[in-house]
């Protein structure tokens, strides 16, 4: 495929350096971690994918679609991509060995890996990417985290896993929470049958919550230190940078992505 809509542009070289991820200086500190949230910005589908859309869901060519995710792994120097074909639901899968290719998995919405050069990637376009970091045991996992999500607690669900499977200690997380619909624009006109009680205090005004405190709320509860919890604060509705469902109905999909640095990777 040429880059038909790129056509200053004569290497995917030149399309890479036009990507700038968005990302957290405390996962930053960390050489053997890759992590980066990518806008909407960089790649080269059309309207009103434009440009950088990762999602196969949509009607865009999935051509075009697969040379983005390549943009995208290739600037992270990672080998291999692992994403869902996400349901809202709470299921978590564990990447325990390296696989041959990219890997859209059905009917997930979290990952967990330890595994050296694979990197997790959470399409979104209003949801949260929920992005978890074990120092001590050098385990990542990213989290789909819609309004369904946060009412079936999957950030709970993860951890869990992660405790029971590679032996972290909620105390030792770090958290980054990605661009995603934010109290200003989370509108739920019939919260009462949607929403739980226990989410009611987090109403701003009527009708509006604020998401980015509930899962605040749920990593705490799982033993996640206040102080080891990062967000950007960005709402995707507000800003025309990213992907949003809520103001563009048809629209791409952006992507928060984390994984363990590939040894042999150089970055």
């Amino acid at each position: 495929m040429t880059h038909a809509g790129h056509p200053l542009f004569s290497s995917i070289t030149d399309l890479i350096a036009m990507l700038a991820p968005l990302t957290f200086s405390a996962l930053a500190n960390f050489p053997c971690l890759v992590h980066g949230i990518f806008n909407r910005h960089g790649g080269i589908s059309p309207s009103p994918y434009d440009s950088l859309n990762i999602s196969y869901g949509g009607d865009d060519d999935p051509r075009r679609v697969k040379e983005n995710r390549e943009l995208i792994r290739q600037s992270l120097g990672v080998d291999i991509l692992v994403s869902g074909q996400q349901v809202h639901g709470s299921q978590v899968h564990v990447i325990t060995g390296k696989p041959l290719t990219d890997l859209e998995i059905t009917g997930c919405d979290a990952f967990i890996t330890n595994v050296a050069g694979v990197a997790l990637l959470i399409q979104q376009a209003d949801c949260q990417a929920i992005m978890l970091f074990d120092p001590q045991r050098q385990v990542a996992a990213n989290i789909h985290c819609g309004w369904r999500g946060s009412v079936n607690n999957i950030i709970a669900a993860t951890i869990r896993v992660m405790a029971e499977e590679f032996a972290t200690d909620p105390g030792h997380l770090l958290a980054a929470i990605s661009p995603s619909l934010g109290p200003c624009c989370a509108e739920f006109i019939n919260y009462e049958q949607e929403l739980p009680g226990h989410f009611h205090p987090f109403q701003v005004k009527p009708n509006y919550f604020d998401f980015w405190a509930i899962s605040r709320c749920q990593l705490q509860e799982t033993g996640v230190k206040p102080t080891n919890i990062f967000t950007t604060a960005i709402c995707t509705v507000c800003d025309p940078n990213w992907f949003s469902y809520r103001r563009e109905k048809k629209t791409g999909r952006f992507c928060s992505v984390i994984g363990v640095r590939s040894e042999k990777s150089g970055f």
